[in-house]
């Protein structure tokens, strides 16, 4: 049986759409107090309402994290409001296809900055809050682009989901004497509004190449932030965690025939 994480606070970025909606949401049914941050202000706010709804304790908080000031101002927000920081959900991610042909260096740097450089910025911003805690938490979410498949169009992607787990894994023995661990979820191809957006063809192609044959749910991504986020978890740390219903496993279509 895992122990409550009621009362904790997280941060979670990117919230207010797709898996990170998700993961906020499934927080605050485990009844963390949770930080909704997105660059819009509208659609944090919707998400904080939401979770009020349910009963819980959000609130929404406009930042860009690819700027020193926009994860100051997050991590600020959260000790204003809540106290503190327990947990830290690295998740805030943009994916504009383009091809490396194609591709502008503004574009590439873009990609880098939110994904990459952003989870740089968001931990360093919460890193003495979750210091004082002695069981700081920190959840990223990578992808299995990159760092296990390819995908057209999405080279500056997965670059920067590759490079999550490098600073992940030089990060996890880095903060390990003050008690925090920092682990990466790699989620498949997840219905969400990015991967709606890319037509129902791609939807269904998608979900024939997976061994379970469906596409994930943001749940799917969400329950396993919580366990990356739980006591049970404290002696994990560094580690990798693909959640993608076997998709990397076939070496080709034949062999889900």
């Amino acid at each position: 049986m895992f122990q409550s994480l009621a009362g904790r606070s997280v941060i979670v970025t990117g919230a207010s759409k797709g898996i990170g909606r998700g993961i906020a949401k499934r927080f605050a049914e485990a009844g963390c107090r949770v930080i909704v941050v997105a660059r819009s202000h509208d659609a944090a706010r919707l998400v904080a309402e939401d979770i009020a709804v349910m009963g819980g304790a959000a609130i929404p908080v406009t930042a860009d994290i690819s700027t020193e000031a926009g994860a100051a101002a997050m991590a600020a927000a959260a000790v204003e409001h809540f106290g503190g920081i327990d947990i830290l959900c690295a998740n805030a991610g943009i994916f504009p296809a383009a091809r490396i042909g194609d591709m502008s260096v503004a574009e590439f740097d873009e990609v880098m900055g939110v994904n990459l450089r952003g989870t740089f910025l968001s931990v360093r911003a919460c890193l003495a809050e979750l210091t004082k805690t002695g069981r700081g938490r920190i959840v990223v979410t990578s992808s299995i682009t990159g760092p296990i498949t390819g995908f057209p169009g999405w080279s500056h992607y997965g670059a920067s989901k590759a490079g999550q787990l490098g600073f992940m894994r030089t990060a996890a023995i880095e903060l390990a004497p003050a008690g925090i661990t920092i682990n990466a979820i790699l989620p498949g191809n997840i219905a969400t509004e990015g991967l709606v957006a890319l037509g129902p063809d791609y939807m269904a192609s998608m979900a024939s190449s997976v061994p379970m044959k469906r596409l994930g749910t943001v749940e799917d991504i969400a329950n396993a932030a919580l366990f990356f986020a739980s006591e049970e978890a404290g002696y994990i740390t560094g580690q990798t965690l693909v959640v993608d219903g076997g998709q990397v496993l076939p070496e080709s279509l034949a062999a889900l025939d």
